[in-house]
């Protein structure tokens, strides 16, 4: 069968960079060891990375592993979102784990059946590392579903590296907050408006990922080789994915209120200023009036104040006694810090 947009491959490949394990040491990964396992009875696993080599991992995809032609064209093309995948004797899961400073996604390709299961990534996968340092203590061949059991710490360590990130992220929140109430800048907005798209990013790939492990505990999907104890380690992931999902929601609801904080604070310091201008302008205004009004060129004006006494009263004593009258009503009134009447 023919499937426009797909080239089949038909060449076997040498080499892919990745490796093979069975019970031993992991060793180089080629098309031709990865068929001999293929072709043996025992567990084994192999893990790769998609960016290296690309052509050669779609045809040992599909010349070594027969993947049906969607799975492998996924495959081929990161950024997708989580799902699972049911296809004959194997399944195909997408999954994603959080890199620092939540600087986007880590994104992992499983396909696995109960005797295999093939992992593919970009580049250096910090969580596939823990799953081997877990194995090197506790041998996948110690446990009655080995797939099923790599597969759970694969998903586990991508799971479980949202929660050291959001608690960084939400001690950002809090530093942010305590710096926007002593002096808001237009840097701490910007900074806001980058967390609320990383948070975004987040929710993009934990809500679907949350979905799809629901369809697992909820029997709607069965994994190859499942048992009554794999189940009850999934719905452990799905209940932690359940908690970051509700502190993704909870932190874009802080970050929301944290932004009305920026801009109260920066609304209630301009206004402060604006309070301060206006008091100016105030005090300002009957003194205008009255040099204005004592500066005409009328005669009786010019003749009849040349006195000293006359000076000190009319032209220094009015405008000292609005000044001091304006300042006691601001006094009353709460403009100038004191309780207002």
């Amino acid at each position: 069968m023919s499937i426009p947009g797909i080239a089949w491959r038909t060449r076997q490949t040498s080499h892919v960079h990745g490796t093979l394990t069975t019970d031993g040491p992991p060793v180089e990964l080629t098309a031709e060891a990865a068929a001999a396992a293929l072709s043996g009875s025992a567990f084994f696993w192999i893990e790769a990375d998609a960016s290296e080599e690309p052509d050669e991992i779609q045809g040992l995809l599909a010349d070594v592993f027969k993947f049906h032609p969607l799975a492998v064209e996924d495959a081929d093309h990161f950024g997708q979102r989580p799902k699972i995948d049911e296809y004959d004797g194997y399944d195909y899961m997408v999954v994603h784990g959080a890199l620092d400073g939540l600087q986007g996604t880590e994104e992992v390709h499983i396909f696995f059946s109960d005797r295999y299961v093939v992992i593919l990534h970009q580049g250096t996968c910090v969580s596939l590392e823990q799953v081997r340092h877990r194995i090197a203590q506790h041998p996948l061949s110690v446990t009655s579903s080995p797939s099923n059991a790599l597969v759970y710490l694969v998903v586990d360590a991508l799971v479980d590296s949202y929660f050291p990130v959001l608690s960084t992220f939400d001690d950002r929140i809090d530093e942010l907050e305590d710096e926007i109430l002593k002096q808001p800048t237009e840097a701490q907005l910007g900074e806001l408006f980058q967390m609320k798209r990383q948070l975004l990013t987040v929710r993009k790939v934990v809500t679907p990922q949350r979905d799809m492990f629901a369809t697992l505990t909820a029997g709607i999907i069965t994994l190859p080789g499942s048992s009554p104890i794999a189940a009850t380690y999934f719905r452990d992931l799905y209940d932690h994915l359940i908690r970051i999902s509700d502190l993704v929601d909870g932190y874009r609801d802080l970050l929301s209120g944290v932004m009305d904080t920026h801009i109260s604070t920066v609304s209630n310091r301009l206004n402060l200023i604006m309070k301060q201008l206006a008091i100016i302008a105030t005090i300002f205004l009957p003194l205008s009036f009255l040099t204005g009004f004592f500066g005409q060129n009328f005669a009786y004006l010019v003749t009849n104040i040349r006195s000293p006494w006359a000076f000190a009263i009319w032209g220094i004593g009015l405008e000292l006694a609005a000044v001091v009258a304006l300042g006691v009503l601001f006094k009353k009134r709460g403009w100038l810090g004191g309780p207002t009447n």
